[in-house]
């Protein structure tokens, strides 16, 4: 974790292009794509943000050559402070490539980018700048971005992370790379459209437990509640004895098979409860179930080498 911690001087950027289209204030919206920022705590004074964007593929531009559809999107990050200083910045060429075979089914699939930036606790404006390099066309985002501050003494939790993929990564990929939460690899379904067919992926972080003075354990509970409206659906609970724990740190991984919902929309609530300290800390996050037909399986985008 404290390779996250280290947060340098910005690098330079390569897509000159693309951060002057930040200060520009030229509305530019070509290209439409979804986004969305999820908070971790790394440090007491330092936060990872995974910014995560997806874009369907088709808003690409493909060219076709020797049987293979491809095309590649430049995008472009960056992170800065009210007054302007820049504090971080990212930037990747990312590349889809399809064979004829399988170019008109990819064309309704969405390609997806995540890139994990360390930030402190605080407000920021976060810029967002997605090109299609064959045609030109970019989409801009421009957006306030509050870094939360986890306080010490009392019970605190990442975002909830609706996922379409939760699985352990190999030791060497720990903490590094694309979707890697730790030790797992977590792939956010951003639409949060989910099929009967799938699973949901349940992932959360909870801070602070406190030990008991004897055992030096802690001992919380966790429940998992699927609402429909105001009606529940669905309720399951469980104890930090069969989850990953590592200090006062708890991690929720969850798998959720959907087959006997109904499609519609729904809430999921996670609740924390720390028996000990006698406190409780819910998040929350909507989804929708469609029939398994409705919604087509998302690729991870393939980025090229870069930084």
């Amino acid at each position: 974790l404290e390779q996250f911690a280290k947060v340098q001087q910005a690098p330079a950027v390569k897509f000159k292009d693309l951060e002057a289209l930040v200060t520009s204030r030229i509305v530019r919206d070509q290209v439409h794509f979804a986004w969305r920022t999820d908070f971790l705590k790394v440090t007491n004074d330092t936060v990872l943000v995974p910014v995560t964007v997806q874009v369907p593929n088709s808003q690409l531009s493909f060219q076709s050559k020797d049987g293979v559809h491809s095309a590649t999107l430049n995008v472009f990050g960056r992170v800065s402070t009210l007054t302007g200083r820049v504090v971080q910045t990212f930037e990747e060429a990312v590349s889809r490539d399809f064979p004829d075979s399988l170019f008109q089914q990819s064309v309704k699939l969405q390609s997806i980018y995540q890139k994990a930036v360390p930030l402190r606790p605080g407000l920021y404006r976060l810029d967002l700048v997605i090109k299609d390099v064959q045609s030109g066309n970019v989409g801009v985002v421009n957006s306030r971005l509050q870094v939360p501050r986890y306080a010490d003494e009392k019970l605190e939790a990442s975002s909830l992370i609706l996922a379409d993929q939760i699985e352990h990564v190999p030791a060497k990929q720990i903490g590094a790379g694309q979707f890697v939460l730790g030790s797992s690899k977590v792939r956010p379904r951003l639409e949060g459209d989910f099929t009967t067919a799938d699973k949901l992926g349940i992932y959360m972080q909870v801070y602070n437990l406190k030990p008991d003075d004897t055992t030096h354990k802690s001992s919380a509970t966790f429940q998992y509640t699927v609402k429909k409206g105001d009606q529940q659906v669905m309720q399951f609970k469980e104890t930090n004895g069969e989850m990953k724990q590592t200090g006062d740190q708890v991690t929720i991984e969850r798998l959720l098979p959907l087959g006997t919902l109904t499609p519609g929309k729904y809430t999921l609530e996670v609740s924390a409860t720390d028996s000990l300290a006698n406190q409780t800390i819910l998040r929350t996050a909507d989804f929708t179930v469609k029939p398994p037909s409705a919604v087509p399986t998302k690729a991870a985008a393939n980025t090229a080498p870069g930084r």
